[in-house]
């Protein structure tokens, strides 16, 4: 699956949207590009910096849309890797009919060593939905894995510390005033606290409710995103059903033995309660004449016999017409 890359400028609008889909986080800030330019977003090439491939479900090379019903969890996956040792995320980005994002939910790698991340979706609404797989580089997670190792090696301490007051600020930037951007701005402030330990100075930067912070708003480096899927959910039923086959002029009376929409209506709350969902009906249409055939589908009917229903059409209308013994159209809608 090709992916497209972006520059890593934060978008301007983080709009999610509500409904009953799994938690997830809203669009989360990326790292700044200077070469990225007022307009926001570089051009797109065939594959990213990091490259998005074999996401799945994939139907047919993306040109059928995978399916789903309304509120059905579902796993979305795809390789996911870049050159180098830094560390790498993703998330999976549903779009609803309307092509509003979100929520944004984080993946995780399925099996450590193979490059394969996955995350369960679920779509909260019938429709025509799509859904992306975004990659980027962590810069935090690259820096919180190398920084536990060299301070308490003591080597380059001043340094490590200083690279990693910088990427937080740069992560705080992108953090809601109301989203925790105080707690890593006081993360800034003990890493650069020098009448500290290193290691205290270290572990404020490591403290859960910073790791909370950033898992709600990452820093994304040299953000990929691959082509969007289609997704088609659809109501519960589309998924399972019991049907009941049901002929209406079977419903008949001893005074009117050829039943009506009207008689057959009388019958519907007994095929409930045995459990079907859904009632359907043979051809309700008038019933041709020519070669028609009777009981036991002999093929000499007497005057009386009625024929078979899927021999359609006669003088009295074809496949926009009711058979009049079964009633009118207003009977069937009412039916």
């Amino acid at each position: 699956m090709p992916a497209t890359h972006h520059s890593s400028v934060p978008p301007k609008s983080r709009s999610t949207r509500a409904g009953s889909a799994p938690p997830g986080r809203t669009r989360p800030p990326a790292a700044e590009d200077p070469s990225a330019g007022a307009r926001g977003r570089g051009p797109g090439t065939a594959v990213g910096r990091i490259p998005v491939l074999d996401v799945r479900p994939c139907v047919q090379h993306g040109r059928r849309p995978a399916k789903a019903v309304v509120g059905e969890s579902f796993e979305v996956s795809a390789t996911v890797f870049r050159e180098g040792h830094d560390a790498v995320a993703a998330d999976v980005v549903l779009r609803d009919p309307e092509g509003r994002p979100g929520p944004f939910t984080p993946m995780r790698e399925l099996a450590p060593g193979t490059d394969r991340w996955g995350a369960t979706v679920r779509p909260d609404a019938p429709g025509l939905w799509s859904y992306t797989v975004e990659a980027w580089g962590d810069p935090v997670a690259t820096w919180r894995h190398h920084a536990q190792i060299k301070i308490p090696a003591g080597l380059d301490t001043e340094l490590v510390l200083e690279e990693g007051a910088r990427l937080y600020e740069r992560a705080a930037d992108g953090v809601p005033e109301d989203g925790g951007r105080d707690v890593l701005r006081a993360a800034v402030e003990g890493l650069r606290d020098t009448s500290r330990p290193a290691a205290a100075r270290l572990a404020a930067a490591l403290a859960p409710e910073v790791a909370e912070v950033l898992s709600r708003h990452p820093l994304r480096d040299l953000v990929t995103a691959s082509d969007p899927l289609p997704l088609l959910v659809e109501r519960e039923r589309a998924l399972f059903g019991s049907w009941y086959e049901f002929f209406p002029r079977s419903e008949g009376t001893p005074e009117e033995p050829h039943g009506t929409f009207r008689t057959a209506a009388r019958r519907l709350p007994a095929i409930a309660e045995m459990g079907f969902d859904v009632v359907y009906l043979p051809p309700i249409h008038p019933i041709g004449t020519t070669f028609r055939k009777g009981r036991n589908n002999t093929l000499s009917p007497g005057p009386d016999d009625v024929g078979v229903p899927w021999a359609i059409g006669s003088p009295e209308g074809g496949h926009d017409a009711v058979h009049p013994r079964l009633g009118t159209l207003e009977d069937f809608r009412w039916f």
